[in-house]
């Protein structure tokens, strides 16, 4: 989405202000948290990059159970997030947005890492106000340039599976998936698994994926359909894992 100045939610499609909101905090490209009496957050989360996820519109953290920011949360500190836009392209217009998100931290409880032995805790944002921004807007600009979005629209099941997380599902796939997405190939194609030289994740909806991948006679794109609508993140995992390989995640 790209923000006029002037724009304000008694003028605009507020679904329209969600959807790009709900899109930018699935696929941020920059992270910034600020949380009231902590200095060093890096510190404060155990000294681990900070990892976030949208859960229908709530941020929510990891971290260990004995950080700073654990603490914080289980004090709920207000905190402030601001999140640059990582749709498209690096030089996409649709770059051009920040999201920032004001609330305070809450626990939502402990979590075992499925890769060992390590529990870790949750922690979520009770949102207080949601705003776009522009970018390139300049500190200066009118207030009427940053964008309040409603937050029963914000955080309203219909934008669960939005663009963003349509491009990163597919960005993770192609970055951490490619042996079993030629696993799938070799299979649908009764091809040798050596003879798959690579595969991509052209594109992905609720309805369908696109894949396209080069083998030793040339370049090949199909399209399949899944057998039903995806309504939940859920249920498009497990479409995946069932139309290509069980392994994805």
């Amino acid at each position: 989405m790209t923000l006029d100045p002037g724009l304000d939610t008694g003028r605009t499609d507020v679904h329209r202000l969600a959807a790009a909101a709900r899109s930018i905090l699935s696929c941020p490209a920059e992270v910034q948290l600020v949380v009231d009496g902590i200095d060093d957050l890096a510190g404060a989360a155990g000294g681990d990059p900070l990892e976030m996820q949208d859960h229908s519109g709530r941020p929510v953290f990891t971290c260990p159970t004995n950080s700073a920011l654990a603490m914080a949360a289980a004090e709920r500190r207000g905190a402030l997030l601001s999140l640059d836009s990582g749709l498209g392209r690096a030089d996409s217009i649709d770059r051009d947005a920040t999201l920032t998100l004001s609330g305070r931290l809450e626990v939502l409880g402990p979590e075992a890492c499925p890769c060992c032995d390590e529990v870790r805790l949750r922690v979520a944002m009770a949102l207080d106000f949601a705003v776009l921004t522009r970018t390139s807007a300049p500190a200066t600009a009118p207030e009427e340039t940053r964008v309040r979005v409603p937050l029963a629209a914000f955080t309203s099941s219909e934008h669960d599976l939005n663009r963003g997380l349509l491009q990163r599902s597919v960005e993770h796939a192609n970055s951490c998936h490619q042996d079993e997405l030629r696993r799938a190939i070799a299979t649908r194609t009764d091809t040798r698994l050596g003879n798959i030289v690579g595969v991509h994740l052209a594109d992905l909806s609720p309805e369908h994926v696109v894949l396209q991948w080069v083998d030793l006679t040339g370049a090949h794109q199909a399209t399949l359909t899944f057998p039903r609508t995806a309504a939940t993140s859920h249920e498009l995992g497990e479409l995946l894992r069932t139309e290509l390989h069980s392994g994805l995640c």
